[in-house]
């Protein structure tokens, strides 16, 4: 409710390890409990060692503890990996081509799958008719998941001019995530010792480069679209985002874009939400203020209506 509240009425959700959020979402769906519509990656895949892998940093004798069959280490193991989690009725596959900020490993921030790994991955999933959401800090990991036609690459901390040209060429979507700082920020202010030494170095040079990526896209006319990483940043706090968002070249009209119209096109849900027209599902939000004038309008939201039902009127 903390973030429907915020006015947020549909999310993307790209990695839940237990099945809840896919329960939760049927739930909201059936009208069962009140929440944000969700569409759900179920358990994100990645190779061995990769970001999604739970046994990072676990002792051995405990990893058999943990379910790896999300991870692949060859294109036929890929393939299985996506077909298990479109057997649990995902709505998008989400998949990790680099290393992650947070994972215990020092193995770097960039590309982890190979070239027919991501192939596999990307191929079989739209066989099975769904988009592919890319977790990709290095280039090289941004590069094979366009090259072979993700849906959107999530973070995206560095590009080159072969990433802006692939993003023109198959019309995906950038999403840079760039609140994921404040969460940072947050807890390091709290505790200075909040990260392990091998976390602590990645979490720095993430703050320190954020926004860069989005100060080459916007020019370079790549789509945009708006994600939070919710989790690493506080849920509810999710339109802290549209600040960082215009800090960093877009104008407020552009990020509203990006939560709105382009949002629900990556989504797949462009004809149900994402506009106000005929038809469509009447999600409405009231702010105090012009967030045309003043983005951070964005963060004082007094009323917020979803598919018709006022859920929020202060």
């Amino acid at each position: 409710m903390k973030t429907l509240n915020a006015g947020f009425t549909t999310v993307r959700n790209l990695g839940d390890r237990t099945g809840a959020t896919l329960a939760l979402r049927n739930a909201i769906a059936a009208g069962w409990v009140k929440g944000p519509r969700i569409v759900d990656a179920g358990r994100s895949i990645s190779v061995t060692s990769g970001h999604m892998d739970g046994t990072l940093a676990l002792a051995e004798m405990l990893q058999g503890s943990i379910p790896q069959d999300n991870l692949c280490n060859s294109a036929e193991q890929c393939r299985e990996a996506v077909r298990r989690q479109v057997r649990r009725g995902v709505d998008v596959i989400k998949i990790a081509t680099t290393g992650g900020v947070n994972s215990r490993i020092g193995a770097g921030l960039e590309q982890q799958m190979f070239d027919d790994e991501a192939k596999a991955v990307i191929d079989t999933a739209r066989l099975h008719g769904k988009a592919v959401a890319v977790h990709a800090h290095g280039t090289g990991g941004v590069n094979v998941a366009l090259a072979h036609g993700a849906a959107s690459i999530e973070h995206g901390t560095m590009l080159d001019q072969r990433s802006l040209e692939l993003f023109r060429k198959t019309g995906a979507f950038y999403v840079p995530t760039l609140s994921t700082v404040n969460g940072y920020r947050e807890r390091l202010a709290a505790d200075p010792n909040a990260y392990p030494p091998e976390v602590l170095e990645k979490v720095k040079w993430r703050i320190g480069i954020t926004g860069k990526s989005l100060e080459q896209a916007v020019p370079a006319g790549v789509r945009i679209a708006f994600g939070t990483d919710a989790g690493v940043s506080k849920h509810g706090r999710n339109a802290d985002e549209f600040e960082l968002m215009v800090a960093h070249g877009m104008t407020p009209a552009t990020a509203i874009a990006a939560a709105t119209v382009n949002a629900a096109q990556l989504l797949g849900l462009a004809g149900e939400v994402g506009a106000l027209r005929a038809g469509m599902a009447a999600d409405i939000i009231a702010v105090d203020g012009d967030p045309l004038a003043d983005v951070t309008a964005l963060k004082r939201v007094r009323f917020v209506m979803k598919g018709g039902e006022v859920i929020r009127a202060d």
